[in-house]
């Protein structure tokens, strides 16, 4: 049977998504279990409920759409800067804020250039994957509400960081 190429797309995305989900759940009992500290953990739902619904409903109005080459190649650029992130932080990357007390930040691989490069990515995703699919609204919409959701993430980080003397 037949299946339009973004809905094929949409669904590479959706099972990145799920692994990224649990692979953060072991980093995260894993780190727990080393002594790490969660912090802000309220507005954690608000996240997960912003990337569920964005992707809902790029399945909803995309899943058969006509892909725009340019962008895809773009999303696809992304997703080397995402591997990049994850390997780079390895155990430690987790979609939680969690803190190894007084264990000193990665500096190697993208964290030399940028201090969040996985929110980085994730605009990027947010703006450059509805475009994939002719959605420009979409586009526009949902980046205007990660990044009001991500003002809350990079604050409330960067102040559990300084908390526990990683900064």
């Amino acid at each position: 049977m037949w299946m339009p190429l973004a809905s094929v797309i949409l669904a590479l995305v959706t099972a990145e998504r799920l692994g990224e989900l649990w692979l953060a759940r072991r980093n995260t009992a894993r780190l727990l279990q080393r002594g790490a500290v969660e912090h802000a953990a309220g507005h954690y739902p608000l996240i997960v409920t912003l990337h569920a619904v964005w992707l809902a409903g790029l399945w909803v109005l995309g899943w058969d759409a006509a892909v725009n080459w340019g962008w895809l190649s773009i999303f696809v650029a992304l997703q080397g800067l995402r591997v990049w992130v994850l390997a780079t932080l390895g155990s430690r990357w987790t979609t939680r804020i969690i803190v190894l007390p007084a264990v000193p930040l990665v500096a190697t691989g993208p964290y030399r250039y940028l201090s969040h490069p996985n929110y980085v990515v994730v605009v990027g995703e947010f703006l450059v994957l509805p475009l994939v699919f002719g959605l420009s609204f979409y586009a526009l919409l949902f980046s205007v509400l990660n990044a009001a959701v991500l003002f809350i993430r990079v604050r409330a980080e960067n102040a559990a960081l300084v908390a526990h003397g990683n900064r």
